[in-house]
Protein backbone atom coordinates (compact mmCIF):
# COMPACT_ATOMS: atom_id res chain seq x y z
CA UNK A 1 0.00 0.00 0.00
CA UNK A 2 3.01 2.30 0.42
CA UNK A 3 4.43 4.31 -2.44
CA UNK A 4 4.95 7.80 -3.77
CA UNK A 5 2.13 10.16 -2.84
CA UNK A 6 1.21 13.17 -4.96
CA UNK A 7 1.15 16.69 -3.52
CA UNK A 8 -2.59 16.78 -4.12
CA UNK A 9 -3.14 13.66 -2.04
CA UNK A 10 -0.97 15.01 0.76
CA UNK A 11 -2.73 18.37 0.75
CA UNK A 12 -6.05 16.60 1.29
CA UNK A 13 -4.84 15.80 4.79
CA UNK A 14 -3.97 19.35 5.76
CA UNK A 15 -7.43 20.11 7.10
CA UNK A 16 -8.42 16.51 7.64
CA UNK A 17 -5.93 15.74 10.41
CA UNK A 18 -5.30 19.21 11.85
CA UNK A 19 -7.74 18.83 14.75
CA UNK A 20 -6.89 15.20 15.39
CA UNK A 21 -3.11 15.34 15.80
CA UNK A 22 -2.93 14.42 19.46
CA UNK A 23 -4.78 11.13 19.51
CA UNK A 24 -3.52 10.20 16.02
CA UNK A 25 0.09 10.71 17.06
CA UNK A 26 -0.34 8.44 20.07
CA UNK A 27 -2.09 5.86 17.93
CA UNK A 28 0.49 5.95 15.14
CA UNK A 29 3.37 5.67 17.59
CA UNK A 30 1.60 2.78 19.30
CA UNK A 31 1.12 1.05 15.94
CA UNK A 32 4.83 1.41 15.17
CA UNK A 33 4.25 3.67 12.19
CA UNK A 34 6.37 6.52 13.59
CA UNK A 35 9.54 6.45 15.69
CA UNK A 36 10.16 8.92 18.49
CA UNK A 37 13.05 10.42 16.54
CA UNK A 38 10.83 11.02 13.48
CA UNK A 39 8.14 12.48 15.72
CA UNK A 40 10.53 14.94 17.41
CA UNK A 41 11.86 16.11 14.05
CA UNK A 42 8.35 16.56 12.65
CA UNK A 43 7.16 18.46 15.74
CA UNK A 44 10.03 20.92 15.43
CA UNK A 45 9.29 21.51 11.72
CA UNK A 46 5.55 21.71 12.34
CA UNK A 47 5.98 24.40 14.98
CA UNK A 48 8.24 26.33 12.64
CA UNK A 49 5.73 26.21 9.74
CA UNK A 50 2.57 26.44 11.82
CA UNK A 51 1.25 23.10 10.53
CA UNK A 52 -0.01 19.89 12.12
CA UNK A 53 2.46 17.21 13.10
CA UNK A 54 0.67 14.42 11.26
CA UNK A 55 0.41 16.57 8.14
CA UNK A 56 4.13 17.26 8.35
CA UNK A 57 4.89 13.55 8.66
CA UNK A 58 2.82 12.92 5.51
CA UNK A 59 4.60 15.71 3.62
CA UNK A 60 7.97 14.27 4.64
CA UNK A 61 6.96 10.86 3.33
CA UNK A 62 7.37 9.27 6.76
CA UNK A 63 3.66 8.45 6.69
CA UNK A 64 1.47 7.67 3.74
CA UNK A 65 -2.17 8.86 3.64
CA UNK A 66 -3.23 5.22 3.91
CA UNK A 67 -1.39 4.96 7.25
CA UNK A 68 -3.37 7.87 8.67
CA UNK A 69 -6.66 6.51 7.33
CA UNK A 70 -5.90 3.06 8.78
CA UNK A 71 -5.19 4.63 12.14
CA UNK A 72 -8.51 6.50 12.02
CA UNK A 73 -10.32 3.26 11.22
CA UNK A 74 -8.61 1.49 14.10
CA UNK A 75 -9.38 4.28 16.58
CA UNK A 76 -13.09 4.32 15.70
CA UNK A 77 -13.35 0.53 15.51
CA UNK A 78 -14.46 0.36 11.89
CA UNK A 79 -13.19 -1.25 8.71
CA UNK A 80 -10.82 0.30 6.18
CA UNK A 81 -11.99 -0.15 2.58
CA UNK A 82 -10.18 0.42 -0.69
CA UNK A 83 -12.51 2.09 -3.20
CA UNK A 84 -10.09 1.99 -6.11
CA UNK A 85 -11.03 -1.00 -8.22
CA UNK A 86 -14.28 -1.55 -6.29
CA UNK A 87 -17.25 -1.91 -8.65
CA UNK A 88 -20.51 -0.52 -7.37
CA UNK A 89 -23.83 -1.41 -8.98
CA UNK A 90 -26.41 1.22 -9.84
CA UNK A 91 -28.65 -0.28 -7.12
CA UNK A 92 -26.01 0.48 -4.49
CA UNK A 93 -25.21 3.97 -5.82
CA UNK A 94 -28.91 4.87 -5.83
CA UNK A 95 -29.06 4.31 -2.04
CA UNK A 96 -27.53 7.76 -1.53
CA UNK A 97 -28.72 10.57 -3.83
CA UNK A 98 -26.11 12.51 -5.70
CA UNK A 99 -26.56 15.77 -3.78
CA UNK A 100 -26.15 14.02 -0.39
CA UNK A 101 -23.08 12.08 -1.53
CA UNK A 102 -21.41 15.31 -2.58
CA UNK A 103 -22.59 17.35 0.41
CA UNK A 104 -21.39 14.87 3.03
CA UNK A 105 -18.53 13.41 0.95
CA UNK A 106 -19.70 9.81 1.30
CA UNK A 107 -19.96 6.83 -1.05
CA UNK A 108 -22.53 4.03 -0.61
CA UNK A 109 -20.78 0.65 -0.85
CA UNK A 110 -23.38 -1.86 0.32
CA UNK A 111 -26.47 -2.70 2.31
CA UNK A 112 -26.78 -3.83 5.92
CA UNK A 113 -28.63 -7.00 6.85
CA UNK A 114 -31.48 -4.84 8.12
CA UNK A 115 -31.82 -3.00 4.80
CA UNK A 116 -29.78 0.05 5.77
CA UNK A 117 -26.85 1.52 3.87
CA UNK A 118 -23.11 1.08 4.35
CA UNK A 119 -21.15 4.21 3.43
CA UNK A 120 -17.45 4.97 3.07
CA UNK A 121 -16.34 8.23 4.70
CA UNK A 122 -13.04 10.00 5.04
CA UNK A 123 -13.66 11.28 8.57
CA UNK A 124 -15.51 8.89 10.91
CA UNK A 125 -15.29 11.48 13.70
CA UNK A 126 -17.78 13.77 11.91
CA UNK A 127 -20.74 12.42 13.83
CA UNK A 128 -22.91 15.41 12.92
CA UNK A 129 -22.65 14.60 9.20
CA UNK A 130 -23.32 10.90 9.82
CA UNK A 131 -26.37 11.66 11.96
CA UNK A 132 -27.70 14.09 9.33
CA UNK A 133 -27.27 11.45 6.65
CA UNK A 134 -29.06 8.89 8.81
CA UNK A 135 -31.97 11.28 9.33
CA UNK A 136 -32.24 12.36 5.67
CA UNK A 137 -32.10 8.79 4.36
CA UNK A 138 -34.42 7.62 7.13
CA UNK A 139 -32.49 4.38 7.49
CA UNK A 140 -29.65 2.74 9.39
CA UNK A 141 -26.19 3.96 8.32
CA UNK A 142 -23.03 1.93 8.92
CA UNK A 143 -19.67 3.62 8.44
CA UNK A 144 -16.48 2.40 6.80
CA UNK A 145 -13.33 4.49 6.29
CA UNK A 146 -11.59 5.22 2.97
CA UNK A 147 -8.96 7.60 1.64
CA UNK A 148 -10.35 11.10 0.93
CA UNK A 149 -8.78 11.01 -2.53
CA UNK A 150 -10.50 7.71 -3.33
CA UNK A 151 -13.85 9.05 -2.12
CA UNK A 152 -13.52 12.13 -4.34
CA UNK A 153 -12.62 10.02 -7.37
CA UNK A 154 -15.45 7.55 -6.74
CA UNK A 155 -18.01 10.34 -6.40
CA UNK A 156 -16.66 11.81 -9.64
CA UNK A 157 -16.88 8.47 -11.45
CA UNK A 158 -20.35 7.45 -10.29
CA UNK A 159 -22.14 10.75 -9.74
CA UNK A 160 -20.52 12.91 -12.39
CA UNK A 161 -18.52 16.12 -12.48
CA UNK A 162 -18.48 18.59 -9.65
CA UNK A 163 -19.39 21.24 -12.19
CA UNK A 164 -23.04 20.37 -11.83
CA UNK A 165 -24.57 22.90 -14.20
CA UNK A 166 -27.65 20.71 -14.62
CA UNK A 167 -28.17 20.55 -10.87
CA UNK A 168 -27.77 24.30 -10.58
CA UNK A 169 -30.27 24.84 -13.38
CA UNK A 170 -32.84 22.60 -11.70
CA UNK A 171 -32.27 24.38 -8.39
CA UNK A 172 -32.74 27.80 -10.01
CA UNK A 173 -36.06 26.76 -11.56
CA UNK A 174 -37.25 25.01 -8.42
CA UNK A 175 -36.49 27.99 -6.21
CA UNK A 176 -37.83 30.56 -8.69
CA UNK A 177 -41.47 31.58 -8.69
CA UNK A 178 -42.46 31.16 -12.33
CA UNK A 179 -45.70 30.13 -13.99
CA UNK A 180 -44.59 27.17 -16.07
CA UNK A 181 -47.80 26.28 -17.85
CA UNK A 182 -50.30 29.04 -17.23
CA UNK A 183 -51.51 31.59 -19.79
CA UNK A 184 -48.60 33.69 -20.97
CA UNK A 185 -46.16 31.55 -18.98
CA UNK A 186 -42.78 30.47 -20.29
CA UNK A 187 -44.20 27.41 -21.98
CA UNK A 188 -47.07 29.14 -23.73
CA UNK A 189 -46.95 27.53 -27.19
CA UNK A 190 -48.67 28.29 -30.43
CA UNK A 191 -50.26 25.60 -32.57
CA UNK A 192 -47.25 25.69 -34.87
CA UNK A 193 -44.97 24.71 -32.00
CA UNK A 194 -43.35 28.10 -31.46
CA UNK A 195 -42.59 29.22 -27.93
CA UNK A 196 -42.87 32.63 -26.37
CA UNK A 197 -39.43 32.96 -24.83
CA UNK A 198 -36.39 31.16 -26.19
CA UNK A 199 -34.44 32.00 -23.03
CA UNK A 200 -37.07 30.62 -20.66
CA UNK A 201 -35.69 28.62 -17.72
CA UNK A 202 -37.48 25.40 -18.74
CA UNK A 203 -35.89 25.60 -22.20
CA UNK A 204 -32.47 26.11 -20.63
CA UNK A 205 -33.14 23.10 -18.39
CA UNK A 206 -34.01 20.83 -21.31
CA UNK A 207 -30.97 22.01 -23.24
CA UNK A 208 -28.79 21.42 -20.17
CA UNK A 209 -30.04 17.81 -19.88
CA UNK A 210 -29.13 17.20 -23.53
CA UNK A 211 -25.71 18.88 -23.30
CA UNK A 212 -24.92 17.09 -20.02
CA UNK A 213 -25.77 13.75 -21.67
CA UNK A 214 -23.56 14.54 -24.67
CA UNK A 215 -20.63 15.49 -22.43
CA UNK A 216 -21.12 12.23 -20.53
CA UNK A 217 -20.79 10.29 -23.83
CA UNK A 218 -24.36 8.98 -23.50
CA UNK A 219 -26.00 7.16 -26.40
CA UNK A 220 -29.54 7.56 -25.02
CA UNK A 221 -31.42 9.87 -22.65
CA UNK A 222 -34.31 8.31 -20.72
CA UNK A 223 -36.86 10.61 -19.05
CA UNK A 224 -39.21 8.39 -17.09
CA UNK A 225 -42.22 9.51 -15.02
CA UNK A 226 -42.41 7.58 -11.75
CA UNK A 227 -45.15 7.76 -9.09
CA UNK A 228 -43.42 10.49 -7.07
CA UNK A 229 -40.34 11.37 -9.10
CA UNK A 230 -39.29 12.27 -12.63
CA UNK A 231 -36.31 10.05 -13.31
CA UNK A 232 -33.53 10.94 -15.77
CA UNK A 233 -31.03 8.31 -16.85
CA UNK A 234 -28.20 8.28 -19.40
CA UNK A 235 -27.08 5.13 -21.20
CA UNK A 236 -23.29 5.25 -21.25
CA UNK A 237 -21.34 2.38 -22.88
CA UNK A 238 -24.49 0.27 -22.78
CA UNK A 239 -25.27 0.75 -19.06
CA UNK A 240 -27.89 3.08 -17.61
CA UNK A 241 -26.74 5.67 -15.04
CA UNK A 242 -29.22 7.76 -13.08
CA UNK A 243 -28.53 11.49 -12.79
CA UNK A 244 -30.24 14.25 -10.88
CA UNK A 245 -33.66 14.78 -12.44
CA UNK A 246 -36.05 17.73 -12.34
CA UNK A 247 -38.70 17.78 -9.60
CA UNK A 248 -41.97 16.00 -10.36
CA UNK A 249 -43.82 19.28 -10.85
CA UNK A 250 -41.66 20.10 -13.89
CA UNK A 251 -42.43 16.76 -15.59
CA UNK A 252 -45.21 18.01 -17.86
CA UNK A 253 -43.25 21.12 -18.84
CA UNK A 254 -40.10 19.21 -19.80
CA UNK A 255 -42.06 16.66 -21.85
CA UNK A 256 -44.04 19.41 -23.58
CA UNK A 257 -40.84 21.24 -24.52
CA UNK A 258 -39.31 18.08 -26.01
CA UNK A 259 -42.48 17.28 -27.96
CA UNK A 260 -42.45 20.80 -29.41
CA UNK A 261 -38.80 20.42 -30.44
CA UNK A 262 -39.53 17.01 -31.99
CA UNK A 263 -42.53 18.27 -33.99
CA UNK A 264 -44.93 16.00 -32.09
CA UNK A 265 -48.50 16.91 -31.19
CA UNK A 266 -48.50 18.36 -27.67
CA UNK A 267 -52.24 17.82 -27.35
CA UNK A 268 -52.05 14.08 -28.08
CA UNK A 269 -51.10 12.14 -24.94
CA UNK A 270 -52.86 8.83 -25.54
CA UNK A 271 -50.78 7.22 -28.31
CA UNK A 272 -47.04 6.76 -28.96
CA UNK A 273 -45.31 9.36 -31.12
CA UNK A 274 -41.93 9.63 -32.83
CA UNK A 275 -39.93 12.68 -33.81
CA UNK A 276 -36.45 14.08 -34.45
CA UNK A 277 -34.39 16.97 -33.13
CA UNK A 278 -31.29 18.52 -34.70
CA UNK A 279 -28.79 20.40 -32.56
CA UNK A 280 -25.23 21.69 -32.73
CA UNK A 281 -23.25 20.94 -29.56
CA UNK A 282 -19.59 21.81 -29.22
CA UNK A 283 -19.27 22.32 -32.97
CA UNK A 284 -20.77 18.90 -33.73
CA UNK A 285 -24.02 18.38 -35.62
CA UNK A 286 -26.19 15.86 -33.76
CA UNK A 287 -29.52 14.23 -34.56
CA UNK A 288 -31.81 12.97 -31.82
CA UNK A 289 -34.41 10.30 -32.54
CA UNK A 290 -37.17 10.89 -30.00
CA UNK A 291 -39.78 8.36 -28.89
CA UNK A 292 -42.74 9.29 -26.68
CA UNK A 293 -44.74 6.54 -24.96
CA UNK A 294 -47.79 7.03 -22.68
CA UNK A 295 -47.27 5.27 -19.31
CA UNK A 296 -49.15 5.02 -16.02
CA UNK A 297 -47.56 8.13 -14.51
CA UNK A 298 -47.16 10.24 -17.64
CA UNK A 299 -45.39 10.20 -20.98
CA UNK A 300 -41.98 8.53 -21.11
CA UNK A 301 -39.40 10.07 -23.46
CA UNK A 302 -36.36 8.26 -24.87
CA UNK A 303 -33.90 10.21 -27.00
CA UNK A 304 -31.34 8.32 -29.09
CA UNK A 305 -28.28 10.48 -29.71
CA UNK A 306 -27.12 9.98 -33.29
CA UNK A 307 -23.56 11.25 -33.55
CA UNK A 308 -22.65 11.43 -37.24
CA UNK A 309 -18.96 11.28 -36.40
CA UNK A 310 -19.50 7.96 -34.64
CA UNK A 311 -20.36 6.12 -37.86
CA UNK A 312 -17.19 7.13 -39.68
CA UNK A 313 -15.36 4.23 -38.11
CA UNK A 314 -12.81 2.02 -39.78
CA UNK A 315 -13.20 -1.72 -39.40
CA UNK A 316 -10.36 -1.81 -36.85
CA UNK A 317 -12.24 0.65 -34.62
CA UNK A 318 -15.22 -1.73 -34.56
CA UNK A 319 -13.10 -4.22 -32.63
CA UNK A 320 -11.90 -6.63 -35.34
CA UNK A 321 -8.59 -8.31 -34.65
CA UNK A 322 -6.25 -8.51 -37.65
CA UNK A 323 -7.24 -11.98 -38.90
CA UNK A 324 -11.00 -11.35 -38.65
CA UNK A 325 -10.59 -7.94 -40.25
CA UNK A 326 -8.84 -9.46 -43.27
CA UNK A 327 -11.63 -12.03 -43.63
CA UNK A 328 -14.33 -9.39 -43.33
CA UNK A 329 -12.64 -7.00 -45.78
CA UNK A 330 -12.54 -9.85 -48.31
CA UNK A 331 -16.24 -10.64 -47.77
CA UNK A 332 -17.46 -7.07 -48.26
CA UNK A 333 -15.32 -6.64 -51.37
CA UNK A 334 -16.99 -9.50 -53.22
CA UNK A 335 -18.96 -8.53 -56.37
CA UNK A 336 -22.20 -10.27 -55.35
CA UNK A 337 -23.89 -12.39 -52.70
CA UNK A 338 -25.52 -11.60 -49.38
CA UNK A 339 -23.89 -10.90 -46.01
CA UNK A 340 -26.14 -11.01 -42.93
CA UNK A 341 -25.19 -9.45 -39.59
CA UNK A 342 -27.12 -10.91 -36.66
CA UNK A 343 -27.63 -10.03 -33.03
CA UNK A 344 -30.15 -8.53 -30.61
CA UNK A 345 -31.24 -4.88 -30.60
CA UNK A 346 -28.39 -2.64 -29.49
CA UNK A 347 -25.59 -4.99 -30.51
CA UNK A 348 -24.11 -2.56 -33.06
CA UNK A 349 -25.37 -4.20 -36.29
CA UNK A 350 -26.29 -0.90 -37.97
CA UNK A 351 -22.95 0.68 -37.06
CA UNK A 352 -21.14 -2.30 -38.58
CA UNK A 353 -23.13 -2.04 -41.80
CA UNK A 354 -22.46 1.71 -42.06
CA UNK A 355 -18.75 1.03 -41.55
CA UNK A 356 -18.95 -1.50 -44.41
CA UNK A 357 -20.59 1.05 -46.69
CA UNK A 358 -17.99 3.68 -45.81
CA UNK A 359 -15.22 1.17 -46.59
CA UNK A 360 -16.55 0.24 -50.04
CA UNK A 361 -18.08 3.61 -51.01
CA UNK A 362 -16.34 4.79 -54.20
CA UNK A 363 -17.42 7.04 -57.09
CA UNK A 364 -17.63 4.06 -59.47
CA UNK A 365 -20.18 2.22 -57.29
CA UNK A 366 -23.85 2.98 -56.77
CA UNK A 367 -25.05 2.17 -53.26
CA UNK A 368 -28.70 2.31 -52.16
CA UNK A 369 -30.02 1.58 -48.67
CA UNK A 370 -33.53 0.83 -47.44
CA UNK A 371 -33.91 1.68 -43.76
CA UNK A 372 -36.56 2.10 -41.08
CA UNK A 373 -35.71 4.76 -40.11
CA UNK A 374 -32.71 6.37 -41.80
CA UNK A 375 -30.61 7.08 -38.72
CA UNK A 376 -27.53 8.62 -40.34
CA UNK A 377 -27.22 10.44 -43.63
CA UNK A 378 -24.19 9.12 -45.53
CA UNK A 379 -22.46 11.19 -48.18
CA UNK A 380 -22.52 9.69 -51.66
CA UNK A 381 -25.14 7.04 -50.83
CA UNK A 382 -28.84 6.96 -51.82
CA UNK A 383 -30.93 6.24 -48.72
CA UNK A 384 -34.63 5.31 -48.74
CA UNK A 385 -36.81 5.74 -45.67
CA UNK A 386 -39.47 3.03 -45.27
CA UNK A 387 -42.99 4.45 -44.87
CA UNK A 388 -45.64 1.77 -44.38
CA UNK A 389 -48.37 4.41 -44.11
CA UNK A 390 -48.06 5.14 -47.85
CA UNK A 391 -47.23 1.59 -48.90
CA UNK A 392 -43.44 1.98 -49.06
CA UNK A 393 -42.47 -1.20 -47.21
CA UNK A 394 -39.06 -2.92 -47.30
CA UNK A 395 -40.22 -5.22 -50.10
CA UNK A 396 -41.81 -2.40 -52.15
CA UNK A 397 -38.71 -0.23 -51.79
CA UNK A 398 -36.46 -3.15 -52.77
CA UNK A 399 -38.42 -3.78 -55.96
CA UNK A 400 -38.12 -0.12 -56.89
CA UNK A 401 -34.41 0.27 -56.19
CA UNK A 402 -33.52 -2.77 -58.29
CA UNK A 403 -34.67 -0.69 -61.27
CA UNK A 404 -32.15 1.98 -60.22
CA UNK A 405 -29.26 -0.33 -61.24
CA UNK A 406 -27.33 -0.32 -57.94
CA UNK A 407 -24.11 -2.26 -57.33
CA UNK A 408 -24.59 -2.56 -53.58
CA UNK A 409 -27.81 -2.71 -51.54
CA UNK A 410 -28.27 -2.46 -47.81
CA UNK A 411 -31.59 -3.61 -46.33
CA UNK A 412 -32.04 -2.41 -42.75
CA UNK A 413 -33.66 -5.66 -41.60
CA UNK A 414 -35.10 -8.82 -43.13
CA UNK A 415 -38.47 -9.27 -41.42
CA UNK A 416 -40.55 -11.46 -43.74
CA UNK A 417 -40.40 -13.91 -46.62
CA UNK A 418 -41.13 -11.28 -49.28
CA UNK A 419 -38.24 -9.05 -48.23
CA UNK A 420 -35.90 -12.05 -47.83
CA UNK A 421 -36.81 -13.42 -51.27
CA UNK A 422 -36.21 -10.10 -53.04
CA UNK A 423 -32.91 -9.55 -51.21
CA UNK A 424 -31.67 -13.05 -52.03
CA UNK A 425 -32.76 -12.80 -55.66
CA UNK A 426 -30.95 -9.46 -55.90
CA UNK A 427 -27.77 -11.12 -54.60
CA UNK A 428 -28.14 -13.85 -57.25
CA UNK A 429 -28.40 -11.30 -60.06
CA UNK A 430 -25.07 -9.55 -59.54
CA UNK A 431 -25.70 -7.35 -56.50
CA UNK A 432 -23.87 -7.31 -53.19
CA UNK A 433 -26.50 -7.21 -50.43
CA UNK A 434 -26.04 -6.39 -46.74
CA UNK A 435 -28.78 -6.87 -44.16
CA UNK A 436 -29.51 -7.82 -40.55
CA UNK A 437 -31.45 -10.51 -38.72
CA UNK A 438 -32.42 -10.92 -35.07
CA UNK A 439 -30.78 -14.23 -34.09
CA UNK A 440 -28.52 -15.20 -31.20
CA UNK A 441 -25.63 -16.59 -33.25
CA UNK A 442 -24.41 -16.80 -36.83
CA UNK A 443 -25.52 -20.36 -37.80
CA UNK A 444 -29.03 -19.65 -36.45
CA UNK A 445 -29.49 -17.17 -39.30
CA UNK A 446 -29.76 -20.14 -41.66
CA UNK A 447 -32.56 -21.81 -39.67
CA UNK A 448 -34.28 -18.44 -39.23
CA UNK A 449 -34.40 -17.88 -43.00
CA UNK A 450 -35.70 -21.42 -43.53
CA UNK A 451 -38.36 -20.83 -40.85
CA UNK A 452 -39.74 -17.77 -42.65
CA UNK A 453 -39.97 -19.77 -45.88
CA UNK A 454 -36.73 -19.29 -47.84
CA UNK A 455 -35.65 -22.42 -49.73
CA UNK A 456 -32.35 -23.94 -48.46
CA UNK A 457 -30.83 -24.04 -51.94
CA UNK A 458 -31.38 -20.27 -52.30
CA UNK A 459 -29.64 -19.62 -48.98
CA UNK A 460 -26.72 -21.90 -49.85
CA UNK A 461 -26.31 -20.34 -53.29
CA UNK A 462 -26.57 -16.66 -52.31
CA UNK A 463 -25.04 -16.39 -48.84
CA UNK A 464 -21.38 -15.45 -48.54
CA UNK A 465 -21.27 -15.28 -44.73
CA UNK A 466 -23.30 -14.84 -41.57
CA UNK A 467 -21.80 -12.76 -38.78
CA UNK A 468 -23.10 -12.50 -35.21
CA UNK A 469 -21.87 -9.71 -32.96
CA UNK A 470 -22.17 -8.26 -29.47
CA UNK A 471 -20.81 -5.13 -27.81
CA UNK A 472 -18.58 -5.19 -24.73
CA UNK A 473 -17.12 -2.27 -22.82
CA UNK A 474 -13.46 -1.38 -23.42
CA UNK A 475 -10.91 -1.07 -20.65
CA UNK A 476 -10.04 2.58 -20.06
CA UNK A 477 -6.61 3.32 -21.53
CA UNK A 478 -5.77 5.89 -18.86
CA UNK A 479 -6.45 3.83 -15.74
CA UNK A 480 -6.18 0.29 -17.10
CA UNK A 481 -3.61 -1.77 -15.21
CA UNK A 482 -2.41 -5.41 -15.32
CA UNK A 483 -4.74 -7.72 -13.42
CA UNK A 484 -5.39 -11.40 -12.79
CA UNK A 485 -8.47 -13.47 -13.47
CA UNK A 486 -10.29 -14.99 -10.53
CA UNK A 487 -10.53 -18.75 -10.20
CA UNK A 488 -14.22 -18.53 -11.09
CA UNK A 489 -13.49 -16.52 -14.25
CA UNK A 490 -10.80 -18.97 -15.37
CA UNK A 491 -13.17 -21.90 -14.83
CA UNK A 492 -16.12 -20.29 -16.64
CA UNK A 493 -14.02 -19.14 -19.59
CA UNK A 494 -11.84 -22.27 -19.76
CA UNK A 495 -8.57 -20.34 -19.49
CA UNK A 496 -5.63 -22.05 -17.78
CA UNK A 497 -3.00 -20.15 -15.81
CA UNK A 498 -0.33 -20.58 -18.49
CA UNK A 499 -2.60 -19.03 -21.13
CA UNK A 500 -3.45 -16.16 -18.81
CA UNK A 501 0.21 -15.44 -18.06
CA UNK A 502 1.01 -15.42 -21.77
CA UNK A 503 -1.68 -12.80 -22.32
CA UNK A 504 -2.12 -9.24 -21.12
CA UNK A 505 -5.18 -9.23 -18.85
CA UNK A 506 -6.14 -5.67 -17.84
CA UNK A 507 -8.66 -4.04 -15.54
CA UNK A 508 -9.62 -0.37 -15.23
CA UNK A 509 -9.36 1.15 -11.77
CA UNK A 510 -11.74 4.04 -12.48
CA UNK A 511 -10.73 7.62 -13.24
CA UNK A 512 -12.30 10.94 -14.37
CA UNK A 513 -11.78 9.83 -17.98
CA UNK A 514 -14.08 6.81 -17.72
CA UNK A 515 -17.04 5.12 -16.04
CA UNK A 516 -16.05 2.43 -13.54
CA UNK A 517 -12.87 1.57 -15.44
CA UNK A 518 -14.46 1.41 -18.90
CA UNK A 519 -14.58 3.90 -21.76
CA UNK A 520 -16.28 3.11 -25.06
CA UNK A 521 -17.32 -0.22 -26.52
CA UNK A 522 -16.02 -2.67 -29.10
CA UNK A 523 -17.49 -5.63 -30.92
CA UNK A 524 -16.91 -9.33 -30.49
CA UNK A 525 -17.68 -11.35 -33.59
CA UNK A 526 -18.62 -14.80 -34.84
CA UNK A 527 -18.09 -15.21 -38.59
CA UNK A 528 -19.61 -18.22 -40.36
CA UNK A 529 -18.22 -18.28 -43.90
CA UNK A 530 -20.28 -20.21 -46.45
CA UNK A 531 -17.93 -22.39 -48.47
CA UNK A 532 -18.57 -25.65 -50.31
CA UNK A 533 -18.77 -27.76 -47.12
CA UNK A 534 -21.08 -25.24 -45.44
CA UNK A 535 -23.38 -25.23 -48.50
CA UNK A 536 -23.79 -29.00 -48.21
CA UNK A 537 -24.77 -28.57 -44.54
CA UNK A 538 -27.36 -25.90 -45.44
CA UNK A 539 -28.88 -28.19 -48.08
CA UNK A 540 -29.41 -30.83 -45.37
CA UNK A 541 -31.62 -28.48 -43.29
CA UNK A 542 -29.78 -29.34 -40.07
CA UNK A 543 -31.00 -28.03 -36.72
CA UNK A 544 -29.35 -24.86 -35.37
CA UNK A 545 -27.35 -26.74 -32.70
CA UNK A 546 -26.01 -29.35 -35.17
CA UNK A 547 -25.22 -26.69 -37.76
CA UNK A 548 -23.37 -24.69 -35.10
CA UNK A 549 -21.25 -27.67 -34.15
CA UNK A 550 -20.43 -28.40 -37.80
CA UNK A 551 -19.57 -24.71 -38.36
CA UNK A 552 -17.10 -24.86 -35.45
CA UNK A 553 -15.51 -27.95 -36.97
CA UNK A 554 -15.09 -25.95 -40.19
CA UNK A 555 -13.16 -23.27 -38.28
CA UNK A 556 -15.79 -20.81 -37.06
CA UNK A 557 -14.66 -18.95 -33.93
CA UNK A 558 -17.54 -18.36 -31.49
CA UNK A 559 -18.49 -15.11 -29.73
CA UNK A 560 -17.14 -16.48 -26.44
CA UNK A 561 -13.84 -17.48 -28.06
CA UNK A 562 -13.41 -14.08 -29.71
CA UNK A 563 -14.22 -12.44 -26.37
CA UNK A 564 -11.52 -14.52 -24.66
CA UNK A 565 -8.98 -13.35 -27.25
CA UNK A 566 -9.87 -9.76 -26.42
CA UNK A 567 -9.58 -10.39 -22.68
CA UNK A 568 -6.07 -11.77 -23.20
CA UNK A 569 -5.27 -8.78 -25.42
CA UNK A 570 -6.22 -6.37 -22.61
CA UNK A 571 -9.11 -4.88 -24.58
CA UNK A 572 -12.01 -5.87 -22.31
CA UNK A 573 -12.65 -7.71 -19.05
CA UNK A 574 -13.69 -11.26 -18.22
CA UNK A 575 -16.77 -9.88 -16.47
CA UNK A 576 -17.96 -8.22 -19.69
CA UNK A 577 -17.47 -11.33 -21.83
CA UNK A 578 -19.17 -13.62 -19.31
CA UNK A 579 -22.17 -11.28 -19.06
CA UNK A 580 -22.49 -10.79 -22.81
CA UNK A 581 -21.93 -14.31 -24.18
CA UNK A 582 -23.01 -17.83 -23.28
CA UNK A 583 -20.76 -20.84 -22.91
CA UNK A 584 -20.12 -22.75 -26.11
CA UNK A 585 -21.38 -25.87 -24.33
CA UNK A 586 -24.70 -24.23 -23.43
CA UNK A 587 -25.79 -23.54 -27.01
Amino acid sequence: MRGNVSLIQRSNYRNFVAAKDDFLIDLLVGMGQVTQEQLDSAQELANLNGEGVVDTLVQQGVLQPIDVTRAMATYYGTELVELTGMRLSDDIISLVPRHLAKKYNVVPIGKTEGGGVIVAVADPSDLEAIDSLRMLLNTEVEVRVALPQEIEETIENYYGSNDNSLGKMIQEITEGEVDLEGPGGILAAADDGSTVDADAPIIKLVNSIIVDAFKSRASDIHLEPMAKTFRVRYRIDGNLHEVKGPPKRLQSSVITRLKIQSNMSISEKRIPQDGRIQMNIGGKSLDFRVSCLPTTHGESIVMRILDKEGIKLGLAELGFLTDDQQVFEHLISLPDGILLVTGPTGSGKTTTLYACLNYINRPDRKIITVEDPVEYVLSGINQVHVNDAVGLSFSAALRAILRQAPNIIMVGEIRDLETASIAINASLTGHLVFSTLHTNDAPSAVTRLIDIGVKPFLIATSARAFMAQRLVRKICKKCGAPASLTEHERTVLGIDEATEKAGNVMLGKGCPNCKNGYRGRLGIFEIFQVGDEARKLIYQKLSASVLRQKARELGMRTLREDGIRKILAGMTSAEEVIQTTVSDFEQ
